[in-house]
C-alpha cells in the first residue's frame, strides 16, 4: 500500500475521480449563476422549492385549459359577418396545402351559430358559450395567433413546448423549472386529459414533458378515471414511522451513491422523487377530493351533469390545486381522433356543440369561483388550441379543415387587461394580418405575466444556452395591466 493510501484511504484513481466531481460542480455552480434563478442558497434547497421570479408579478398559477384538436376562431370568439355575405363563394388565391386535406377544399362557408355582443366590452361570442360569455370583461383575446404546423402533433410539440419536434420542455416545465412550487407535499405540475375511451392527445405525455430539462419538472398526469395518481395508499402493513423510516435509510444509500456520480442529475430526481410520493400520501387525496365541496359547488361546476361532469371535476380539482399551491396546471379537453376532439372536419355545427357543452359551465364556473375566492388575481388562465380552422368547408361534409394561419386565444386572471381585443384576422377570419402573434409570442408574454423574462430564463446543454422561445419571441405588453 503507498503513502497516498495510508493517510487519506483513497486510492489515486478515488482521488482524481473525486477532486475531478469537485471541480465539475464548482464550475456547474457558475454556468447557472449566470441564469439568475440559482444562488447558494437556493443550492441547499429541493429542486422544486419557490424561487423568486426576474420581476414582481402577481401570478402564482397557471391554469391552461387546452382545446385539443383545433377550435374554430370564426366559431367561437372571432366573429366575422363577412363569411355569411361569401357563403358558398370560391376563396380566390388560397393555397390548397394550407390545411391538411389538400384535395378536398371547397367554398366560403359561413358559421352554424350566432353571435351576440355580451359585457361592458361589447364581445361578439357564438351561442356555444352561454355561460363564459358572462365572463368576457375579464378576458383578454389575441385574435392573430399563428403557428408553423398544420399537423396536430408537431403543431401540439410547438405551442406546448415552442418547437414544432419532440424532446423539448413543455411550458409547465419552464414555469416550474423558474418558480419552483410553493407547496412540495404536492406536484408542482400536473396535467389533466380526457375521458380513457377518447384517448390522449397526439404526442402523448411529451406534451407535459421536461425534455432536457431534470424530470423533476415533468408533468404529473391525474388520470382520468378512477384514482387520479395511483400507489398513493400505503402498504397495509407499514406504519408512517416505519415507511419514513425505510425512506431515510434509502436516502442515505442513495445520497452515497450521488457523491460519487456528481454528473448524473437525474440520480437527485430519482431521491427526491421518493421523497415527493410519500408525502403526497397526505396531501394529494385531501387536495383531489372535491367530495369536500359544498353541494353549491358542485352544481355551479355541473357535477353530475352527464355531458360535462368529467371536466368539471377537473376544473374543480384545478381550483383545489390552485388553492394549495401548485404552479401550473393544463387540462386538455379532447382526446385522440377527430370525433373526439375539437377536430371538427365533418361536422363544426355537431363536434364544436359537443365539446363546447362540455367545458363552458365548468370554465365559467372556475372563473367565477377563482374570482369569488380572491384567486384569480393570482391565477393566469389560458384557453386555446394546437391552431385554428379554415374559413372554407371540408368537401364531403360541413366542417373546416387545419389553419395554421389564424387562432384566437384568450387569458384572464392575474396582470391581464380584461375586455380587451388585441390583433385580427381578415375579414372572413382566415388569416391573421394585424399585430400578428406567434407562438413565441404567446410563450413570452404568458412567462412575462409569471414574472419571467424569456430571455434569461435558460437552460444550458451541449455548450448552449436553451430557453423555451428559441431566439424570437415578443411580449405583447397592450394585453398586460
Amino acid at each position: 500500500m503507498n503513502d497516498l493510501q495510508i493517510t487519506s484511504g483513497l486510492t489515486r484513481r478515488q482521488l482524481l475521480q473525486r477532486s475531478g466531481g469537485g471541480m465539475g460542480a464548482i464550475a456547474l455552480s457558475a454556468l447557472l449563476a449566470g441564469t439568475g434563478l440559482t444562488s447558494s442558497a437556493n443550492a441547499a434547497k429541493s429542486a422544486l422549492a419557490s424561487r423568486s421570479a426576474h420581476f414582481p408579478s402577481k401570478v402564482r398559477s397557471v391554469i391552461w385549459l387546452f382545446m385539443n384538436g383545433g377550435p374554430s376562431q370564426v366559431d367561437t370568439w372571432d366573429y366575422k359577418p363577412e363569411l355569411a355575405k361569401h357563403d358558398g363563394q370560391e376563396l380566390e388565391g388560397f393555397d390548397k396545402n394550407t390545411g391538411f386535406f389538400t384535395g378536398n377544399v371547397g367554398p366560403i362557408m359561413k358559421s352554424p351559430f350566432q353571435f351576440k355582443q355580451h359585457g361592458e366590452s361589447g364581445t361578439w361570442v357564438s351561442e356555444i358559450f352561454p355561460q363564459m360569455s358572462k365572463h368576457v370583461d375579464k378576458m383578454s383575446f389575441i385574435h392573430s395567433c399563428h403557428t408553423e404546423s398544420n399537423n396536430h402533433s408537431p403543431a401540439l410539440f410547438m405551442i406546448n413546448t415552442g418547437m414544432k419536434r419532440m424532446g423539448f420542455p413543455s411550458l409547465g416545465s419552464w414555469v416550474t423549472y423558474g418558480l419552483g412550487t410553493e407547496n412540495e407535499d404536492l406536484p408542482a405540475f400536473v396535467a389533466m386529459s380526457d375521458p380513457l375511451n377518447r384517448g390522449l392527445p397526439k404526442g402523448y405525455a411529451q406534451n407535459w414533458g421536461a425534455g432536457f430539462l431534470p424530470s423533476v419538472y415533468q408533468g404529473t398526469w391525474l388520470k382520468p378515471n378512477g384514482k387520479p395518481i395511483d400507489n398513493l395508499d400505503p402498504a397495509p402493513n407499514v406504519n408512517g414511522d416505519q415507511q419514513q423510516a425505510m425512506l431515510s435509510f434509502l436516502k442515505m444509500l442513495n445520497e452515497q451513491h450521488f457523491e460519487t456520480r456528481p454528473e448524473e442529475v437525474e440520480l437527485e430526481t430519482r431521491i427526491n422523487s421518493f421523497e415527493l410520493a410519500f408525502r403526497m400520501q397526505k396531501a394529494a387525496p385531501e387536495a383531489l377530493d372535491i367530495a369536500m365541496e359544498s353541494q353549491e359547488t358542485h352544481d355551479l361546476y355541473g357535477v353530475g351533469v352527464d355531458r360535462c361532469d368529467h371536466f368539471a371535476k377537473q376544473c374543480l380539482m384545478a381550483r383545489r390545486l390552485v388553492e394549495r399551491g401548485t404552479r401550473f396546471i393544463q387540462i386538455y379537453s379532447g382526446g385522440n381522433e377527430n370525433a373526439r376532439s375539437w377536430d371538427g372536419h365533418n361536422s363544426i355545427s355537431k363536434n364544436h356543440g359537443q365539446f363546447a357543452g362540455e367545458t363552458d359551465q365548468p370554465i365559467a364556473a372556475l372563473l367565477e369561483d377563482l374570482d369569488r375566492r380572491g384567486l384569480l388575481e393570482s391565477t393566469l388562465v389560458v384557453w386555446g388550441g394546437e391552431f385554428g380552422r379554415l374559413s372554407i368547408v371540408q368537401k364531403g361534409g360541413t366542417g373546416r379543415d387545419h389553419n395554421p394561419h389564424a387562432m384566437t386565444y384568450w387569458m384572464a386572471g392575474g396582470g391581464v387587461k380584461g375586455g380587451t381585443h388585441y390583433g385580427a384576422t381578415d375579414e372572413i377570419g382566415n388569416v391573421a394580418v394585424e399585430n400578428r402573434v406567434s407562438v413565441n409570442d404567446l410563450h413570452a408574454t404568458i412567462l412575462h405575466l409569471c414574472g419571467l423574462d424569456h430571455q434569461k430564463l435558460t437552460f444550458r446543454l451541449n455548450g448552449r444556452d436553451f430557453r423555451l422561445t428559441d431566439v424570437a419571441g415578443n411580449v405583447v405588453h397592450d394585453i398586460i395591466a
